[in-house]
């Protein structure tokens, strides 16, 4: 951001100079109409067109700006999506797998790093509720039909937030309350146990 504001201030200073100059060099050719026919109006479309060079120049290099923050943030939000069904895709196969050992909790341990990185707090506090429920029903090593209803009770609140985090703003504009939206991902998980 810095380059960006160096770069529109020499800009602006480089405008200014042909501006006070061409001013002066006005000033100068009023004096010398006389001897040169035609005089100021080589001037001032010589300055219209530095004038119009610098400020198009200047225009060019936010608009380059804007747009480069723009795919940052798209990128950003494609490795969040891609952490959060990564994470997903790990507890499905756990749950589907029937048998919890220390390469499940591995796996779900190096989630966590992950999740640091990109998730937002309500993301990762939610998480962490996830794992206690996660710790508790599979603590004997195995998924029963119950703890695996546990944990897709668990999992849709956690989905809930990972959901805000990344379509909160569109969930807004839809017109569906955020009660709403939760309320169906919760039914739809309580229907998914039955």
């Amino acid at each position: 951001m810095k380059h960006w504001y160096e770069n529109n201030f020499l800009l602006m200073l480089l405008s200014g100079v042909v501006f006070v100059g061409g001013y002066f060099f006005l000033r100068l050719a009023y004096h010398m109409a006389d001897k040169m026919p035609f005089t100021q109006e080589i001037v001032l479309i010589v300055l219209g067109t530095l004038a119009t060079v610098l400020i198009t120049a200047m225009l060019l290099n936010k608009q380059t700006a804007v747009e480069l923050e723009k795919e940052q943030s798209v990128k950003f939000i494609e490795l969040k999506t891609q952490t959060y069904e990564r994470l997903i895709d790990t507890i499905e196969s756990i749950v589907r797998g029937k048998k919890v050992g220390e390469a499940e909790r591995t796996a779900l341990r190096f989630n966590t790093h992950r999740l640091a990185i990109f998730a937002e707090p309500e993301v990762l506090e939610e998480y962490q509720c996830f794992l206690e429920v996660f710790a508790i029903e599979t603590a004997d090593g195995i998924v029963s039909v119950e703890d695996a209803n546990q944990l897709s009770e668990a999992l849709a609140r956690l989905t809930i937030r990972i959901r805000d985090d990344l379509v909160g703003e569109l969930d807004d504009q839809s017109g569906k309350s955020a009660s709403w939206i939760r309320a169906q991902i919760m039914a739809n998980a309580k229907a998914s146990e039955s």
